[in-house]
């Protein structure tokens, strides 16, 4: 069955998704993860693509990001997990790539979903240990808008803006949203958008955007469509008269 295409919508923000080979640490020590941060601070750049937030986990790497056109996120993603790959192996003296595939990613609604997007893949960050075991270390953006340290080259959406009118209200508001945590149901829609390089947001944002691209945004029933009553006519069997 042939794989669904890739969704990239110029200016709006997307969640994106490096994944390990099974049983692969692709970063392995605090110098693999300084590494990483700085290849994807560097690539993003130089594709001129800002960054929202990212999250170093075990055995993938996450960022949020917008990219101005159509091959923007493509470039940044591959050049991001093929600078990484080629000094992790010389580093740690392997051979071959680290990553399963291509990326993933979903495109984003503005607002709320974005909202919820970046409080999702930071959330991930904080279950994963770093507030208690490296709160002002650089693997992931959480330490950055938790005011622990100061990502310059991060970029802030009008959404963390709208959290309040001072670096503090900011801050404390994304604390009080991670404290919250995120609901199950969707933080399961969002991961399925980005496995099946759809879409995420309201059912309008969804409609609209599969009106534009021409393609369908949701996933859609398993099996054969059901055939309407009219269409009911006899099907002819080989060896019928």
């Amino acid at each position: 069955m042939a794989r669904t295409a890739r969704l990239v919508i110029p200016g709006l923000a997307h969640l994106v998704r490096l994944q390990a080979h099974e049983g692969v640490q692709p970063l392995p020590g605090e110098a693999d993860r300084q590494r990483l941060v700085a290849d994807l601070r560097e690539v993003a750049a130089q594709c001129r693509i800002p960054i929202c937030a990212y999250a170093l986990l075990p055995h993938a790497v996450w960022w949020l990001a917008v990219p101005p056109d159509a091959t923007a996120l493509g470039l940044l993603t591959q050049g991001v997990g093929r600078r990484y790959v080629a000094w992790h192996n010389r580093r740690h003296g392997r051979r071959g790539t680290l990553w399963s595939g291509r990326f993933h990613a979903c495109a984003v609604e503005a607002g709320a979903h974005l909202t919820f997007a970046m409080q999702w893949l930071e959330g991930q960050a904080l279950a994963a240990g770093e507030a208690i075991e490296a709160p002002d270390a650089g693997w992931s953006s959480l330490g950055h808008h938790l005011g622990w340290r100061r990502d310059a080259w991060l970029a802030e959406p009008a959404e963390w803006w709208a959290l309040g009118n001072t670096p503090f209200e900011r801050e404390q508001a994304w604390r009080a949203a991670l404290a919250q945590g995120v609901s199950p149901a969707e933080a399961r829609r969002l991961a399925a958008a980005v496995q099946q390089n759809r879409a995420y947001g309201g059912r309008e944002f969804l409609a609209a955007l599969a009106r534009t691209v021409g393609r369908a945004l949701t996933p859609q029933p398993r099996g054969r469509p059901r055939r309407r009553a009219d269409d009911m006519s006899p099907i002819k069997l080989t060896g019928d008269a």
